[in-house]
C-alpha cells in the first residue's frame, strides 16, 4: 500500500493507492510530501519512485537487499537509512523485529516498510487531525518525530522484555526449568541486539547532522535532536545494557543448573554401575568352568550366593543414602 502525506502552509492531504502512477502524479514539488510504503514488494514500481525523485538507481538494490544496516555516507544523493526496529506486538504479546528503509530528501520523506510500523501509522493518523503542527514545518521536523516515535516504542519493548525476564527468572531460581529455558533467554538476548544497531544508527544521525555540509536538517531541528532525542537515547542506551546483563546472568545460572542435573544423573549412573559390579564379579566367578567347585553340589549354594548379592544391593543402597549420593 502506498500512502501520501501531502503537507504545507495551509494544506495537508493524506492519499492511498496501490498505483504507483496515480501517486507519483500527485505529487506537486512545491509541498512537502511523507510516502509510505507498506508491505510494497515492487521492484520495477520501486525504480520508478526512486526515479521521480531523482535519487541514485542503486537505492533500488539497497532498499530489496536489505544488506548494510544503517545510514549510507557513500552517496550523497539523499539521507538513506536501513532500518531494524524492534516493535512490540500487542495482540500476539510477543515482539518482532521490523525490517525497512528511510529516505530523506530536500523536501520528501519515503518509508520502504516491510512490515507496516503500527507506531507510523498512529503518526500518520495524528498528522491528519492534525494534533500535531506541521504545516508550517519541513521534512526534516517530520523526521525527528519518526525518530522520537521509535525511540519511546523501545520503551513498551523492554518493558515487555523485563516481564518476560521475571518470569524465566522464577523458572531459573526454582531450577525448575531445563535446555528450552536457556534457549529461550540465548534467543531473546541474541534478538535484542537489533536494539543496539537502532540506537547506533541515531548516535550516528547526530553526528552526520553536525556535519558543515549536511543540507538534509536544518538548524532548529538540529537543536530538537541534540536537545531532546540525545538524552533519550542514553537513557535507552542504559536500559539496554541493563536487559543484556539481567539476561548474562540468567543464562550463566541455567548454565550452571543443566551442569548440576547433568553431574547428578552422572553420580546416579555411577553408583548404579558400583552396587552391580560385585554381583558381575560373583557371577563371573561362578559362571567360570572350571571343574572343581565343590560348592556348587550343595543344596545351600544357589540360595547363599542369591542371599549375598541381595545383600549387597542392600547395603550398597543404604550406604549411598547416607552419604546423601542418592
Amino acid at each position: 500500500m502506498l500512502s501520501l502525506l501531502t503537507f504545507s502552509q495551509n494544506h495537508l492531504e493524506l492519499f492511498t493507492s496501490w498505483d504507483v502512477d496515480a501517486v507519483l502524479k500527485r505529487i506537486d514539488g512545491s509541498q512537502n510530501i511523507w510516502l509510505r510504503c507498506t508491505h510494497f514488494r515492487d521492484r520495477t514500481g520501486t525504480a520508478k519512485i526512486i526515479q521521480h525523485f531523482g535519487l541514485n538507481p542503486s537505492r533500488v538494490d539497497m532498499i530489496f537487499n536489505h544488506s548494510s544496516i544503517g545510514i549510507d555516507e557513500d552517496i550523497e544523493d539523499c539521507l538513506f537509512d536501513n532500518y531494524e526496529i524492534l516493535i512490540h506486538q500487542i495482540k500476539n504479546r510477543d515482539y518482532e523485529v521490523a525490517r525497512g528503509s528511510i529516505v530523506v530528501g530536500s523536501n520528501f520523506i519515503i518509508t520502504f516498510e516491510i512490515t507496516e510500523l503500527k507506531i507510523l501509522s498512529v503518526l500518520t493518523n495524528n498528522l491528519q487531525k492534525q494534533t500535531i503542527d506541521i504545516n508550517n514545518c519541513g521534512v526534516d521536523y517530520l523526521l525527528y518525530l519518526i525518530s522520537k516515535e521509535i525511540l519511546n516504542n523501545y520503551h513498551s519493548v523492554f518493558d515487555y522484555i523485563s516481564l518476560q525476564l521475571d518470569d524465566l527468572e522464577d523458572e531459573v531460581l526454582d531450577n525448575s526449568g531445563d535446555e528450552s529455558t536457556y534457549q529461550k533467554i540465548a534467543t531473546m538476548r541474541q534478538s535484542t541486539r537489533v536494539g543496539r544497531r537502532n540506537f547506533q544508527n541515531i548516535k550516528s544521525l547526530l553526528v552526520i547532522m553536525n556535519h558543515e555540509d549536511c543540507q538534509w536538517i536544518t538548524q532548529p531541528v538540529k537543536e530538537l535532536f541534540s536537545q531532546e532525542l540525545v538524552h533519550h537515547v542514553d537513557n535507552l542506551w542504559q536500559e539496554y545494557q541493563g536487559l543484556r546483563v539481567w539476561m548474562s546472568e540468567l543464562m550463566e545460572i541455567q548454565r550452571d543448573n543443566i551442569a548440576s542435573k547433568t553431574s547428578e544423573r552422572i553420580n546416579r549412573l555411577t553408583i548404579l554401575s558400583t552396587v552391580f559390579l560385585p554381583i558381575t564379579f560373583i557371577a563371573g566367578v561362578y559362571g567360570m568352568n572350571f571343574k572343581y567347585m565343590p560348592e556348587l553340589d550343595q543344596p545351600w549354594a544357589y540360595p547363599t550366593v542369591m542371599g549375598v548379592m541381595l545383600l549387597i544391593v542392600i547395603g550398597s543402597i543404604v550406604y549411598a543414602k547416607r552419604q546423601r549420593w542418592l
